[in-house]
This record gives structure tokens, sequence and C-alpha cells, in this order.
């Protein structure tokens, strides 16, 4: 069973875990993971997230023990996703300017459209045969998957609700995500999107997606903070087996599978979420948020926001991430003689930012949830005047943010945005004006 007796949702606890969970009593194999036989007649069948031979350290991977294997499916045919792209495009000449976009709008279709077909991509790094770079999407779907499953070849996906819940049915389980939480779901691995929000009338679901095409997320290490603090393991949480009666009306599937940056479909007879158990350290997770511990400074400056990392998906220059998955939720601010928001400053990262709810301290007017910003390497941004202007002369007292949550997919990679991006009502050709104000101050001694 894969809810308590109250009907909710069960989870396995912590963060690349070597977890085990089973529908039913006896499912799992014992002291081997493919006898002669497996239990039931199941069919394993392993997932490799990583090579195998990568570090034991680093190594993902996960038995499934299924009613059929996956191999069994028709022949796949391409299936048309024009709003969907891979990688960058650098033919596109892109301005070393900041770009922002007001609350991504729902088009005339996004009623009808489910988590698959509803996708958009706003920018994009890398190239997923290289397996480098991210890609930055957002959702806008009013319809569940129903009978139809996705799986994406090209990368792991990183899922930020902003509007509406999220029930995602994937091949370990299954998961309810609500805005303030996330969810990383394996290269590989089936899954479907149900909206129960938006199938009760609350109108279309929206939300955002990092697309990793390269190493997977994974926690940052800690170094001088210690053992403990940011997102702590414990907190991640894991679905328990679940699968679907294959006898149910309805029974077959369309498959959509994502692979070299296109998109195909096949039929299905069976259902995908056929496992009736499993064990492994690779499997999807969800994250509340408001269980990460901030760290910031209790005596004077603004620290880097490298303090408020998550996730990273590591590059091969140490240090220096394919990308670091960053939020800034409520927290306290305290420092004296210092200018709290975020100070000016130019980055070798690409910085994409999104807002799920409330304000973020340095855009408190520009910057609406359901929106993003882009900020490429060595582009100059910071906090507008309005927001210079009230944290220069602010009463230093302590204050706390609250009621926001701001994230940032942060890359070593360029961002180029799609012509969806750059053509969308949203984009705001104003946006450099919030700094227009900005006078010289300086005083002459």
């Amino acid at each position: 069973m894969s809810t308590d007796d109250t009907g909710a949702l069960r989870y396995q606890h912590g963060f690349g875990n070597e977890y085990a969970s089973e529908a039913v009593a006896g499912a799992l194999p014992q002291g081997r993971n493919s006898p002669q036989r497996a239990p039931f007649d199941l069919y394993p069948e392993l997932v490799s997230g990583t090579a195998f031979t990568a570090p034991r350290h680093a190594n993902r991977r996960s038995w499934l023990y299924r009613r059929q294997p996956s191999v069994v499916s028709g022949r796949y045919q391409p299936y048309a996703q024009t709003h969907w792209e891979t990688g960058a495009n650098r033919d596109m000449a892109l301005p070393p300017e900041p770009l922002r976009w007001h609350p991504i709008p729902f088009e005339a279709g996004a009623a009808e459209a489910d988590f698959v077909d509803g996708m958009h991509t706003l920018a994009a790094n890398g190239d997923a045969e290289t397996q480098v770079g991210v890609a930055a999407h957002v959702y806008l779907a009013g319809q569940s998957m129903g009978r139809r499953a996705f799986v994406n070849a090209d990368g792991e996906m990183l899922l930020v609700p902003q509007q509406g819940r999220l029930v995602i049915t994937t091949e370990m389980g299954v998961l309810e995500v609500k805005p303030g939480e996330i969810a990383v779901l394996p290269r590989g691995v089936a899954f479907k999107v149900a909206l129960p929000d938006s199938e009760a009338g609350a109108g279309p679901s929206r939300g955002y997606v990092c697309e990793n095409y390269g190493a997977q997320f994974r926690l940052p290490e800690l170094g001088p903070i210690g053992s403990n603090g940011l997102a702590n393991a414990r907190d991640f949480q894991a679905p328990v087996a679940a699968y679907e009666d294959a006898d149910a009306p309805g029974g077959a599937y369309e498959v959509v599978k994502k692979f070299g940056g296109r998109f195909w479909r096949a039929p299905m007879k069976q259902s995908p979420f056929n496992v009736v158990a499993w064990h492994g350290n690779l499997a999807p997770v969800k994250y509340d948020t408001a269980h990460f511990m901030t760290i910031g400074s209790i005596s004077f400056d603004h620290p880097d926001p490298s303090i408020f990392t998550v996730l990273t998906s590591p590059s091969d220059t140490p240090g220096t991430a394919n990308c670091d998955f960053v939020i800034f939720p409520p927290r306290w601010l305290v420092m004296e003689d210092t200018f709290r928001p975020p100070w000016y400053h130019r980055n070798l990262m690409s910085e994409f930012m999104g807002l799920v709810y409330g304000q973020y301290d340095a855009k408190p007017g520009g910057f609406k949830p359901g929106g993003a910003s882009l900020h490429n390497p060595m582009v100059p941004h910071g906090p507008d005047e309005e927001a210079f202007d009230k944290a220069s002369h602010a009463d230093l007292k302590p204050h706390k943010l609250d009621h926001t949550l701001a994230f940032m997919f942060e890359s070593r990679y360029r961002f180029i945005p799609t012509p969806f991006a750059m053509q969308s009502p949203a984009l705001d050709d104003a946006y450099a004006d919030c700094w227009a104000g900005l006078g010289d101050l300086f005083q002459k001694p």
C-alpha cells in the first residue's frame, strides 16, 4: 500500500539512500538481485543512472521487480512538441543585457494541455548529447496525463510548482508535490503528472522545471559549516512501491519519450507503472523547502548566495557547478551597518531566477510570482532603485523576510533564451529602467 490509514501517501526518508520497498510482502528477492525465478514470477530490471564503473559514492542504480519489463511496447513514431527545446541555440544573437519576464501567461490551449504538451522552454545552455548544461522551462497545463507516461532520456528533471499541486506517479511510487516543495525525477524513469487542483476547477497549473543534462543533482559539501545545515538528507522523501492494476479499465498507455532532443510516442498495452517491489539508490524524491536550514550573517555584510544551495550538479571543474539549485526562503536579517539586500555584482555564473510566491527583496515591485529573470555571465545586476533607496536608509533592526520563496538555477554556462521567451508578451522591455534612476551620489570631500 502506498497510503497510510488516513489515506495520506507514505514515503521513505533520505537522499541517495539504499531504499527498499515492496507493495506485496515477499516480492523483493533476498540475498541476490536476479534469481532464476523472482518471487511471484516478477521480472527483475536494473535501471542504471550512472555508468557501472562510477565511484561507489557517486553510483546510482535501482533494481525493479515488475509484472512486465519495459521492453514490452509498440514501435516508436515521431511526436511533435514544438515548445520544448534542448540545448543552446548558438545562432541566436543575444546582447549582454539583463532580461526579465512578468508571470508567464496561460495560453488559450493551456486548459487542454497536460504536463508534457504544456512545457515551454525559456532558456537553455550546453548540449544533451555531451551531457553538459541545463534548460529552464515553465509548464502551463490544465489536464492530468491520464493514460500517458513520459520518459526523459536526455536528463533528470527538477520540478518547482508555482501554482497548483502535482501528483507524480513514477515507476517507484507516487509523490504529491505542492508549491513550496520540489521534486527531482531521475533520467530515464517513467512518470506521469496529475493536476488535482486543476481538476477541481482552480484553473491551469504553472511551475518551473530545470532539465539537467549533466551530472546528477546531489547535496552540496558543507565545508566549514560542518555536518549539519542547509538541506538535510533526512528531509528528502522517496516513494514506496505501488503498482497499477493491469486489469483496470483503459489499461493501455501511450508512452512519450524525449530522446536526443526529439520526441517519440509508442503504444503500450500494459501500464509502465507495474513495479511491485524495488530497491536501490536511484529514486525520485521530493523536498519541502520549509525544512531548509538557512544560514546567514549575524554580524555584518551580505554573504554569497551559495549558502542557499539546496542541490548541486557538479561539472569537471571543482567548485564550478554545471547547475546549482538555490532558494531564497523566509529568513531573519540582523546584519549591522550593512546594505542588507544582495549587492550589485557581475558574476562568472549565469543566473536564471524565478519566484514561487511572495516578494523578492531586491526587486519589490517588478518581480512577480510566476515570472523569471536572467542574468548571464558578467551582466551587471542588483537591487532596483526602490530597493536601494529603502535599504540605504532603513533602521537596521532585526527584520524577518517572510512569506516569500524565490529560487535560482545557477550555471557555469551561458543561458540562451528561446524564440518563445523572446517573443512572449511577458518579456519586460523596460526591465533596465529599474536602475535608470541610480544617480551619482558621490560627495567630494
